[in-house]
């Protein structure tokens, strides 16, 4: 008489492919600060010099709000120097396409291209999202897109031409993304400690 053994399946079942990294959402709070200050120091993005400064700005106290949690998971201060980098470009380079104007489709074309260079510049400089650097990228767009379309129907003055999105936009893209960084981030010892109580 045989046996046949039944082994469990490696495959992750679709609840926790999709299951968030809770503490992720947390980042959306870094976002309003970002652009505030941002908006601060160097006014309407207006002009390529305008969105570049803006961006590099948002972009490090973005990515420092991030790298904050992100550092459980092995992130490095990299993640900072490559979210400033990533915004300064794609806040530059987006704005420029849709002439610096403040409808509904041109910020979310911008937020579209923002994100993409965004998420490559993350994605080129951490390790664990390397491997993942197309679907990283892609979603970090379609993400910024949304984040615009969000803000702007609830009715925030974007006409003040602002480098960033605020916290209703912000709140979405978080909370995407943290399934995202729960996805392609392995969390490290420490991490799973935090989580299990141990």
């Amino acid at each position: 008489m045989s046996t046949t053994t039944i082994r469990p399946s490696s495959r992750p079942s679709v609840g926790e492919r999709v299951r968030p990294w809770w503490l992720w959402t947390v980042t959306a709070f870094a976002f309003p600060p970002a652009g505030y200050i941002a908006h601060q120091v160097a006014g309407r993005v207006d002009g390529v010099g305008a969105a570049l400064l803006a961006g590099v700005i948002a972009g490090a106290l973005l990515g420092t709000g991030q790298w904050a949690v992100l550092r459980r998971r092995g992130g490095s201060a990299r993640w900072i120097a490559a979210t400033a980098a990533g915004f300064g470009v794609g806040l530059a380079a987006g704005a420029a396409l849709v002439d610096y104007e403040t409808s509904l489709t041109a910020l979310v074309v911008m937020g579209a291209v923002c994100g993409i260079a965004v998420g490559l510049a993350q994605a080129m400089g951490f390790a664990p999202l390397r491997r993942h650097a197309r679907a990283w990228t892609v979603a970090t767009g379609g993400l910024w897109a949304a984040g615009w379309a969000v803000t702007t129907s609830a009715g925030i003055k974007v006409e003040d031409q602002w480098a960033l999105f605020g916290i209703s936009g912000a709140l979405v893209v978080a909370f995407l993304q943290s399934v995202l960084v729960n996805r392609f981030v392995p969390a490290t010892a420490s991490d799973r400690a935090v989580v299990t109580g141990g």
